[in-house]
């Protein structure tokens, strides 16, 4: 612990009583000499106050994670039905599995946005939003000779909101009912079943198949057979994927509960209660508990400003796509194509991208999830963490989404591991960068109508590169320099690709449906 030792130059004084005969001058001099002690010594208190409190709060903090991690049971545990208690874990079997713990927690943004430094960059956000607005205006009085703001392509992109509703309607009516049914149907027979195997595999096939055709081959059919616009097709396909996340943890979480708890002589075993699982398909989180961290009451001032936000984010968008994107690739279809041209293109999409960027960021894993946090009371609203201060880029996938990671993390990685008996780490590692990868893929290729894996490319070839090359060691202010320049170069090269294919299937669209044509991206022959 830091101990308070005098400042360098301050010395015991001998203060002796003045002498009547001492003059005036020399009285003030001793007073200043006083006052510049006392200063001295206010500076030095000071300093080690500081020092103090920041080695009391590290190790408060240290304390708090290992309580946390190592003595806090996962909220699925339930004791045993017959009373029994089951023999405590080792502390390194513990940590393999116990789950999630959430804790009662305001977003990061939330308590940024309370210094007025960082609120002043949110202003100069919506000081540039206002410019949006001045200069399409301007734009459109010059050309049209009136002040009309258009939003047309915001209502094309989602457009066929009726088929949206519906299809969605089915997706969440059958998540809520069929895999909730089917495990009260499969653990109300496991315990008293002479083959437990079988009939867990038999459940277990019949419940596979039937997601695989509500909530796999049923959204594509809607998406490709009603040709829903980009937006439209985002809703839907982002739904099919946290529907499926979402019933795979409830069964996940459930099912071990209800093999390791068997009911006494006579009852019944005990299951979630379906409020619970009606409860969690809505919050904004995708491990599944029977109950969450409540907040009291809701702030109907916070949903209404948080709300504001989510259309101001909306707006916001459709200005940098029509002022910075489309402009910059309706212009670039004319022109011959040249290593010129493509490198150009890459770096004036650089600023629209890491504008988008920042955009999804704020609108959804901010704005949205709390909009939701909200209105449902959930209190853990640590959705994303400091990932902009991350000098690894390890520690931006560990942080940028929180929500989809921890899935990734409990449910694919440690899970392999535990297949594995815990080893191959490099392999989990891997091949949970390519199931997010391959996700992210699909649901981009779904939304934009057409094949072209840059995502894919980035994320599974130079996201593993990274991840492996810049991990969690290097603590340097440059790499987080390079990190923001990876970004920021990974964004222009996604933005200026899909832009360029999105006009390329436009201009040249396909004359046939050969599987080798779907593939082939239409920008690289189109001309």
């Amino acid at each position: 612990m830091t101990t308070a030792e005098p400042p360098n130059g301050l010395h015991h004084r001998n203060l002796k009583a003045p002498h009547p005969d001492e003059n005036a001058s020399n009285a003030w001099g001793r007073n200043i000499a006083q006052e510049e002690d006392l200063r001295q010594w206010h500076n030095h208190a000071q300093r080690v106050k500081v020092r103090v409190l920041e080695q009391v709060q590290n190790q408060l903090s240290n304390l708090l994670d290992v309580a946390l991690t190592e003595s806090v049971q996962p909220f699925t545990q339930i004791p045993s039905v017959n009373g029994k208690t089951t023999k405590k874990p080792t502390s390194s079997s513990q940590r393999m599995d116990d789950g999630k713990v959430f804790v009662a927690r305001p977003s990061l943004l939330d308590e940024l946005f309370e210094i007025d430094h960082i609120r002043t960059i949110y202003h100069m956000f919506i000081a540039v939003l206002l410019i949006f607005c001045m200069s399409t205006l301007a734009v459109d009085y010059i050309d049209q000779g009136r002040l009309v703001l258009e939003f047309d392509l915001l209502f094309y992109a989602f457009g066929k909101l009726g088929t949206v509703t519906w299809a969605w309607a089915v997706m969440f009516t059958y998540t809520l009912l069929v895999p909730y049914y089917a495990l009260v149907f499969w653990g109300s027979m496991y315990h008293s079943s002479t083959s437990k195997l079988g009939l867990s595999i038999g459940v277990g096939l019949a419940l596979s198949a039937v997601q695989t055709y509500v909530l796999g081959q049923f959204p594509i059919h809607v998406v490709v057979h009603y040709q829903l616009p980009p937006a439209s097709r985002f809703i839907v396909i982002l739904e099919q994927i946290r529907f499926l996340m979402k019933s795979y943890s409830f069964i996940r979480e459930t099912a071990p509960v209800v093999m390791k708890n068997p009911p006494k002589e006579g009852e019944s075993p005990r299951f979630p209660t379906f409020s619970s699982y009606l409860y969690f398909l809505f919050c904004p989180t995708l491990i599944y508990r029977e109950s969450y961290p409540r907040n009291s009451h809701i702030r109907w001032k916070y949903v209404g400003v948080t709300l504001g936000m989510i259309l101001g984010c909306l707006f916001y968008g459709y200005f940098i796509l029509v002022r910075l994107c489309v402009p910059l690739h309706t212009q670039e279809t004319n022109l011959p194509f040249s290593k010129r041209t493509m490198v150009l293109a890459v770096f004036n999409s650089i600023l629209p991208g890491i504008m988008l960027l920042l955009l999804c960021f704020f609108a959804f894993l901010h704005c949205w999830l709390n909009l939701f946090g909200e209105l449902l009371c959930f209190a853990d609203r640590m959705f994303y963490k400091d990932w902009w201060n991350s000098t690894s880029f390890a520690n931006y996938y560990r942080t940028w989404n929180v929500v989809v990671h921890d899935w990734l993390y409990y449910y694919g990685y440690r899970d392999f591991l535990w297949l594995s008996k815990r080893k191959f780490r490099t392999a989990a590692m891997l091949s949970v960068f390519i199931v997010s990868a391959v996700v992210h893929e699909y649901a981009l290729a779904m939304g934009f109508g057409f094949f072209y894996p840059v995502m894919f490319v980035l994320f599974a070839i130079f996201g593993v590169v990274f991840n492996f090359t810049m991990n969690d060691k290097r603590r340097s202010p440059v790499c987080n320099v390079i990190m923001w320049a990876g970004l920021f170069l990974g964004q222009g090269v996604q933005v200026c690709l899909y832009c360029q294919e999105w006009y390329a299937q436009i201009r040249c669209p396909r004359t046939g449906n050969s599987f080798l044509e779907l593939l082939t991206p239409r920008s690289w022959s189109c001309r």
